[in-house]
């Protein structure tokens, strides 16, 4: 799962447009009832549709449900489950946390969950500089996978250089080692660049001193980078190497959370921001929206107005027009305008009622 598969899924406003959520389990024998509470989940969605969608309409959304459901293996779910289903889409995905188990159909996807994954625990690449190989892997909290596809791995001794090195003019053998070394390791960083280029991703790089002072020198993604591992990790296990780079992952994760909120103190004094829900959702749908900041657990049902830019919160959703979670639109609304959504701890924003955006202008 990655922002662009987000973003398509957000693009999707026809109805109905099916999110099931389900919480998971990792180990037995908790996981021998997912299979049923996801079989009594589909039941909701086939008694939902039913008078809402023609006949044929329904059962081809429901073979597609099946589909879905019927590729679960639930020996390896994680904490959470979200299928997504229209006409045009049948997507699942597994999440590292647990989500509230329900089914929601609207006339757009429940996507909240899949950009709560990226906040609170966003994808990362761990980066072993070596020549037998350098390799390269994608991680998500503590679970690293290898990467095998842009040149990686990629073997010192396979690479053809850009420039002929002349042995004239180095003098020494480690000055023409060094020389070599660089070459190589930027290839590595041009496949990483290009690996990268879709969705910018932290990176932790693992290498002996020497190797991390070369790359330091060389590379192009240094705005990437967030920490650094020194030591030679050639053959260390992904699980072992998860140890290393997860909990600087997370530190950065929280850091940056920090620096958030103190961003939205200086957007306060600056007159630059936006706080409760209303007025959120009207500076959202203006496109002023830079960061919008939402406190974990906030969901809030409400009315839109005629002219669209007034929201009104609702006690429950029951009449044309509202929505069951402002919250959610509001965050889709800012990031199809190019904006950034991050989730805070419950309490942060207690000053602008669980909500606040930091505004471009």
């Amino acid at each position: 799962m990655n922002r662009k598969e987000i973003l398509e899924l957000m693009s999707h406003k026809n109805y109905p447009c099916i999110s099931i959520m389900l919480p998971t389990h990792r180990t037995s024998p908790q996981n021998k009832q997912d299979a049923i509470r996801l079989k009594n989940l589909v039941r909701e969605v086939e008694h939902r549709l039913s008078g809402k969608v023609n006949s044929n309409e329904a059962s081809l959304l429901l073979e597609k449900v099946n589909d879905l459901v019927g590729a679960v293996d639930h020996n390896y779910t994680l904490d959470g489950l979200a299928l997504f289903v229209n006409m045009n889409v049948a997507v699942k995905f597994d999440i590292p946390f647990s989500v509230k188990e329900q089914v929601i159909i609207d006339e757009t996807f429940a996507t909240r969950n899949l950009i709560y994954t990226l906040n609170r625990s966003p994808k990362y690449l761990v980066l072993v500089l070596s020549g037998k190989p350098t390799r390269l892997f994608e991680g998500l909290r503590d679970s690293l996978i290898e990467v095998e596809r842009n040149g990686f791995p990629i073997y010192f001794q396979e690479t053809t250089w850009d420039e002929p090195i002349r042995v004239g003019e180095i003098t020494n053998n480690s000055a023409y080692e060094d020389e070599k070394t660089k070459q190589f390791f930027r290839k590595m960083d041009r496949n990483l660049n290009s690996l990268n280029s879709v969705e910018a991703l932290p990176v932790v790089i693992t290498g002996v001193k020497k190797y991390l002072s070369i790359f330091n020198e060389i590379t192009e993604n240094k705005q990437n980078v967030i920490a650094q591992i020194e030591g030679s990790y050639d053959k260390i296990s992904p699980h072992e190497l998860s140890k290393l780079a997860w909990p600087l992952v997370f530190e950065a994760i929280e850091k940056n959370k920090i620096n958030l909120l103190a961003d939205l103190e200086k957007a306060v004094n600056a007159n630059k921001y936006a706080s409760g829900i209303e007025q959120c959702w009207r500076r959202a749908v203006e496109g002023r929206c830079q960061t919008l900041l939402v406190e974990k657990d906030f969901h809030c049902s409400a009315n839109i107005d005629i002219d669209g830019l007034t929201l009104l919160p609702v006690e429950a959703p029951g009449h044309s027009g509202d929505i069951s979670d402002a919250v959610d639109e509001i965050i889709e609304i800012v990031i199809q305008k190019g904006g950034k959504t991050a989730f805070v701890e419950n309490g942060a924003l207690s000053l602008h009622q669980k909500i606040a955006a930091i505004l471009r202008y």
